[in-house]
């Protein structure tokens, strides 16, 4: 059986390497966006269908499941996704569920221990750990479980991993999202160290993740990727990324990511998934920093998905934003991503190239709002 559509080597086996050409693509992207006007300022899109935006639990890390309900109720987020850890808190049903109807908001996701640093979390088998996070999920009340895509060194698990992820949903009745992820970077080269892919693309998943940190890490074009995977998304995570090899996980509009644009575009196209913010905010050292920062980022989803019923204004390609949004970010990712160390490869990678989605546009891009 084809395990997957991506790139091979004249020998027939997938590539372990390849040139780095992550950088390059970023700032082509990045060029294409700024010098285009494809944000619609003049018409209000909303979606017809109800989407929810959460808030992820690694937005708050290392905060406690509790303060990760509390801080979304008292910001207005409308339900949170709990990423499955060692902390037993993290799966236990009675307090999730408890919290969920003391603060009534929607336990919208559950992340699913399938991390680096994460390798014996609920079952040192990976099959058991995808079915006890489904059926944990199931017991919380989450409609879906975002995964990433194994490691190559999985074996077996990484082979059967596109017809497993199926039958887990099946058997479970969850949505299992596989994420995008982004190959490793070692000089000049891109290891490829997911299996079948890092770019979930090709792959014959029925649900899929978007996570705009990771695609700018890889150097993707947002926009026409969601118009691709457009049928089989589920799930979005929000948040941003400036082109640098390092998983930042920024404020929606801190980064260069067409964020704003790509949220107007699943408004227009009546979208019906879930939006959960997943950004950096471990280097913050004042509460009252983190919650702008978090109450920016509601906003920011509510204002390009349409949700507040006048027409929002396209990212700025330059993170010009205002606030916690518009102050930068540290060159460390969240626990969400996967851990370098020194002399190990670092994140980087390719992207495909400009599609039909940008066909419109022609005009001159309006100035950066990244509010």
């Amino acid at each position: 059986m084809e395990m997957s559509k991506a790139k091979k080597s004249k020998s027939g086996r997938k590539v372990l390497t390849t040139k780095n050409s992550a950088r390059s693509n970023s700032r082509r992207h990045r060029e294409f966006f700024a010098a285009n006007q494809v944000y619609d300022h003049d018409t209000h899109h909303v979606s017809d269908h109800p989407i929810r935006i959460g808030l992820s639990s690694s937005s708050v890390s290392p905060m406690t499941v509790e303060e990760t309900f509390a801080q979304a109720s008292s910001i207005g987020y409308d339900g949170v996704e709990i990423m499955v850890t060692h902390n037993a808190e993290t799966r236990d049903v009675d307090l999730i569920t408890g919290l969920a109807a003391d603060t009534g908001l929607d336990v919208m996701s559950l992340h699913a221990p399938t991390l680096l640093f994460l390798p014996r979390v609920l079952h040192k088998d990976h099959w058991e750990k995808l079915r006890i996070t489904a059926n944990l999920a199931r017991e919380v009340g989450a409609t879906t479980v975002v995964l990433h895509p194994p490691f190559r060194w999985q074996g077996a698990y990484a082979r059967g991993f596109v017809d497993g992820v199926r039958k887990v949903s099946e058997e479970t009745g969850v949505v299992l999202a596989v994420e995008n992820m982004y190959p490793w970077r070692a000089g000049v080269r891109e290891i490829l160290v997911y299996y079948p892919d890092w770019n979930p693309l090709d792959e014959d998943y029925d649900a899929l993740t978007f996570d705009f940190s990771h695609a700018s890490t890889a150097g993707m074009n947002a926009l026409d990727t969601v118009a691709e995977i457009f049928p089989r998304l589920r799930h979005v995570h929000l948040t941003d990324g400036a082109g640098s090899l390092k998983d930042e996980h920024l404020v929606p509009g801190a980064g260069t990511m067409p964020v704003a644009e790509t949220l107007q575009y699943l408004a227009k196209h009546n979208w019906s998934g879930d939006v959960v913010v997943e950004v950096n905010t471990r280097f913050v050292a004042k509460k009252s920093t983190r919650e702008q920062m978090l109450a920016d980022s509601l906003a920011f989803a509510r204002k390009h998905l349409g949700l507040n019923g006048v027409p929002g204004e396209g990212s700025g390609s330059a993170g010009s934003g205002t606030g916690a949004a518009g102050a930068g970010a540290p060159d460390g990712g969240t626990s969400h991503s996967e851990p370098t160390t020194p002399g190990e490869a670092t994140p980087a990678e390719t992207s495909p190239e400009p599609g039909t989605s940008h066909r419109s546009a022609s005009s001159k891009r309006a100035s950066a709002d990244a509010s």
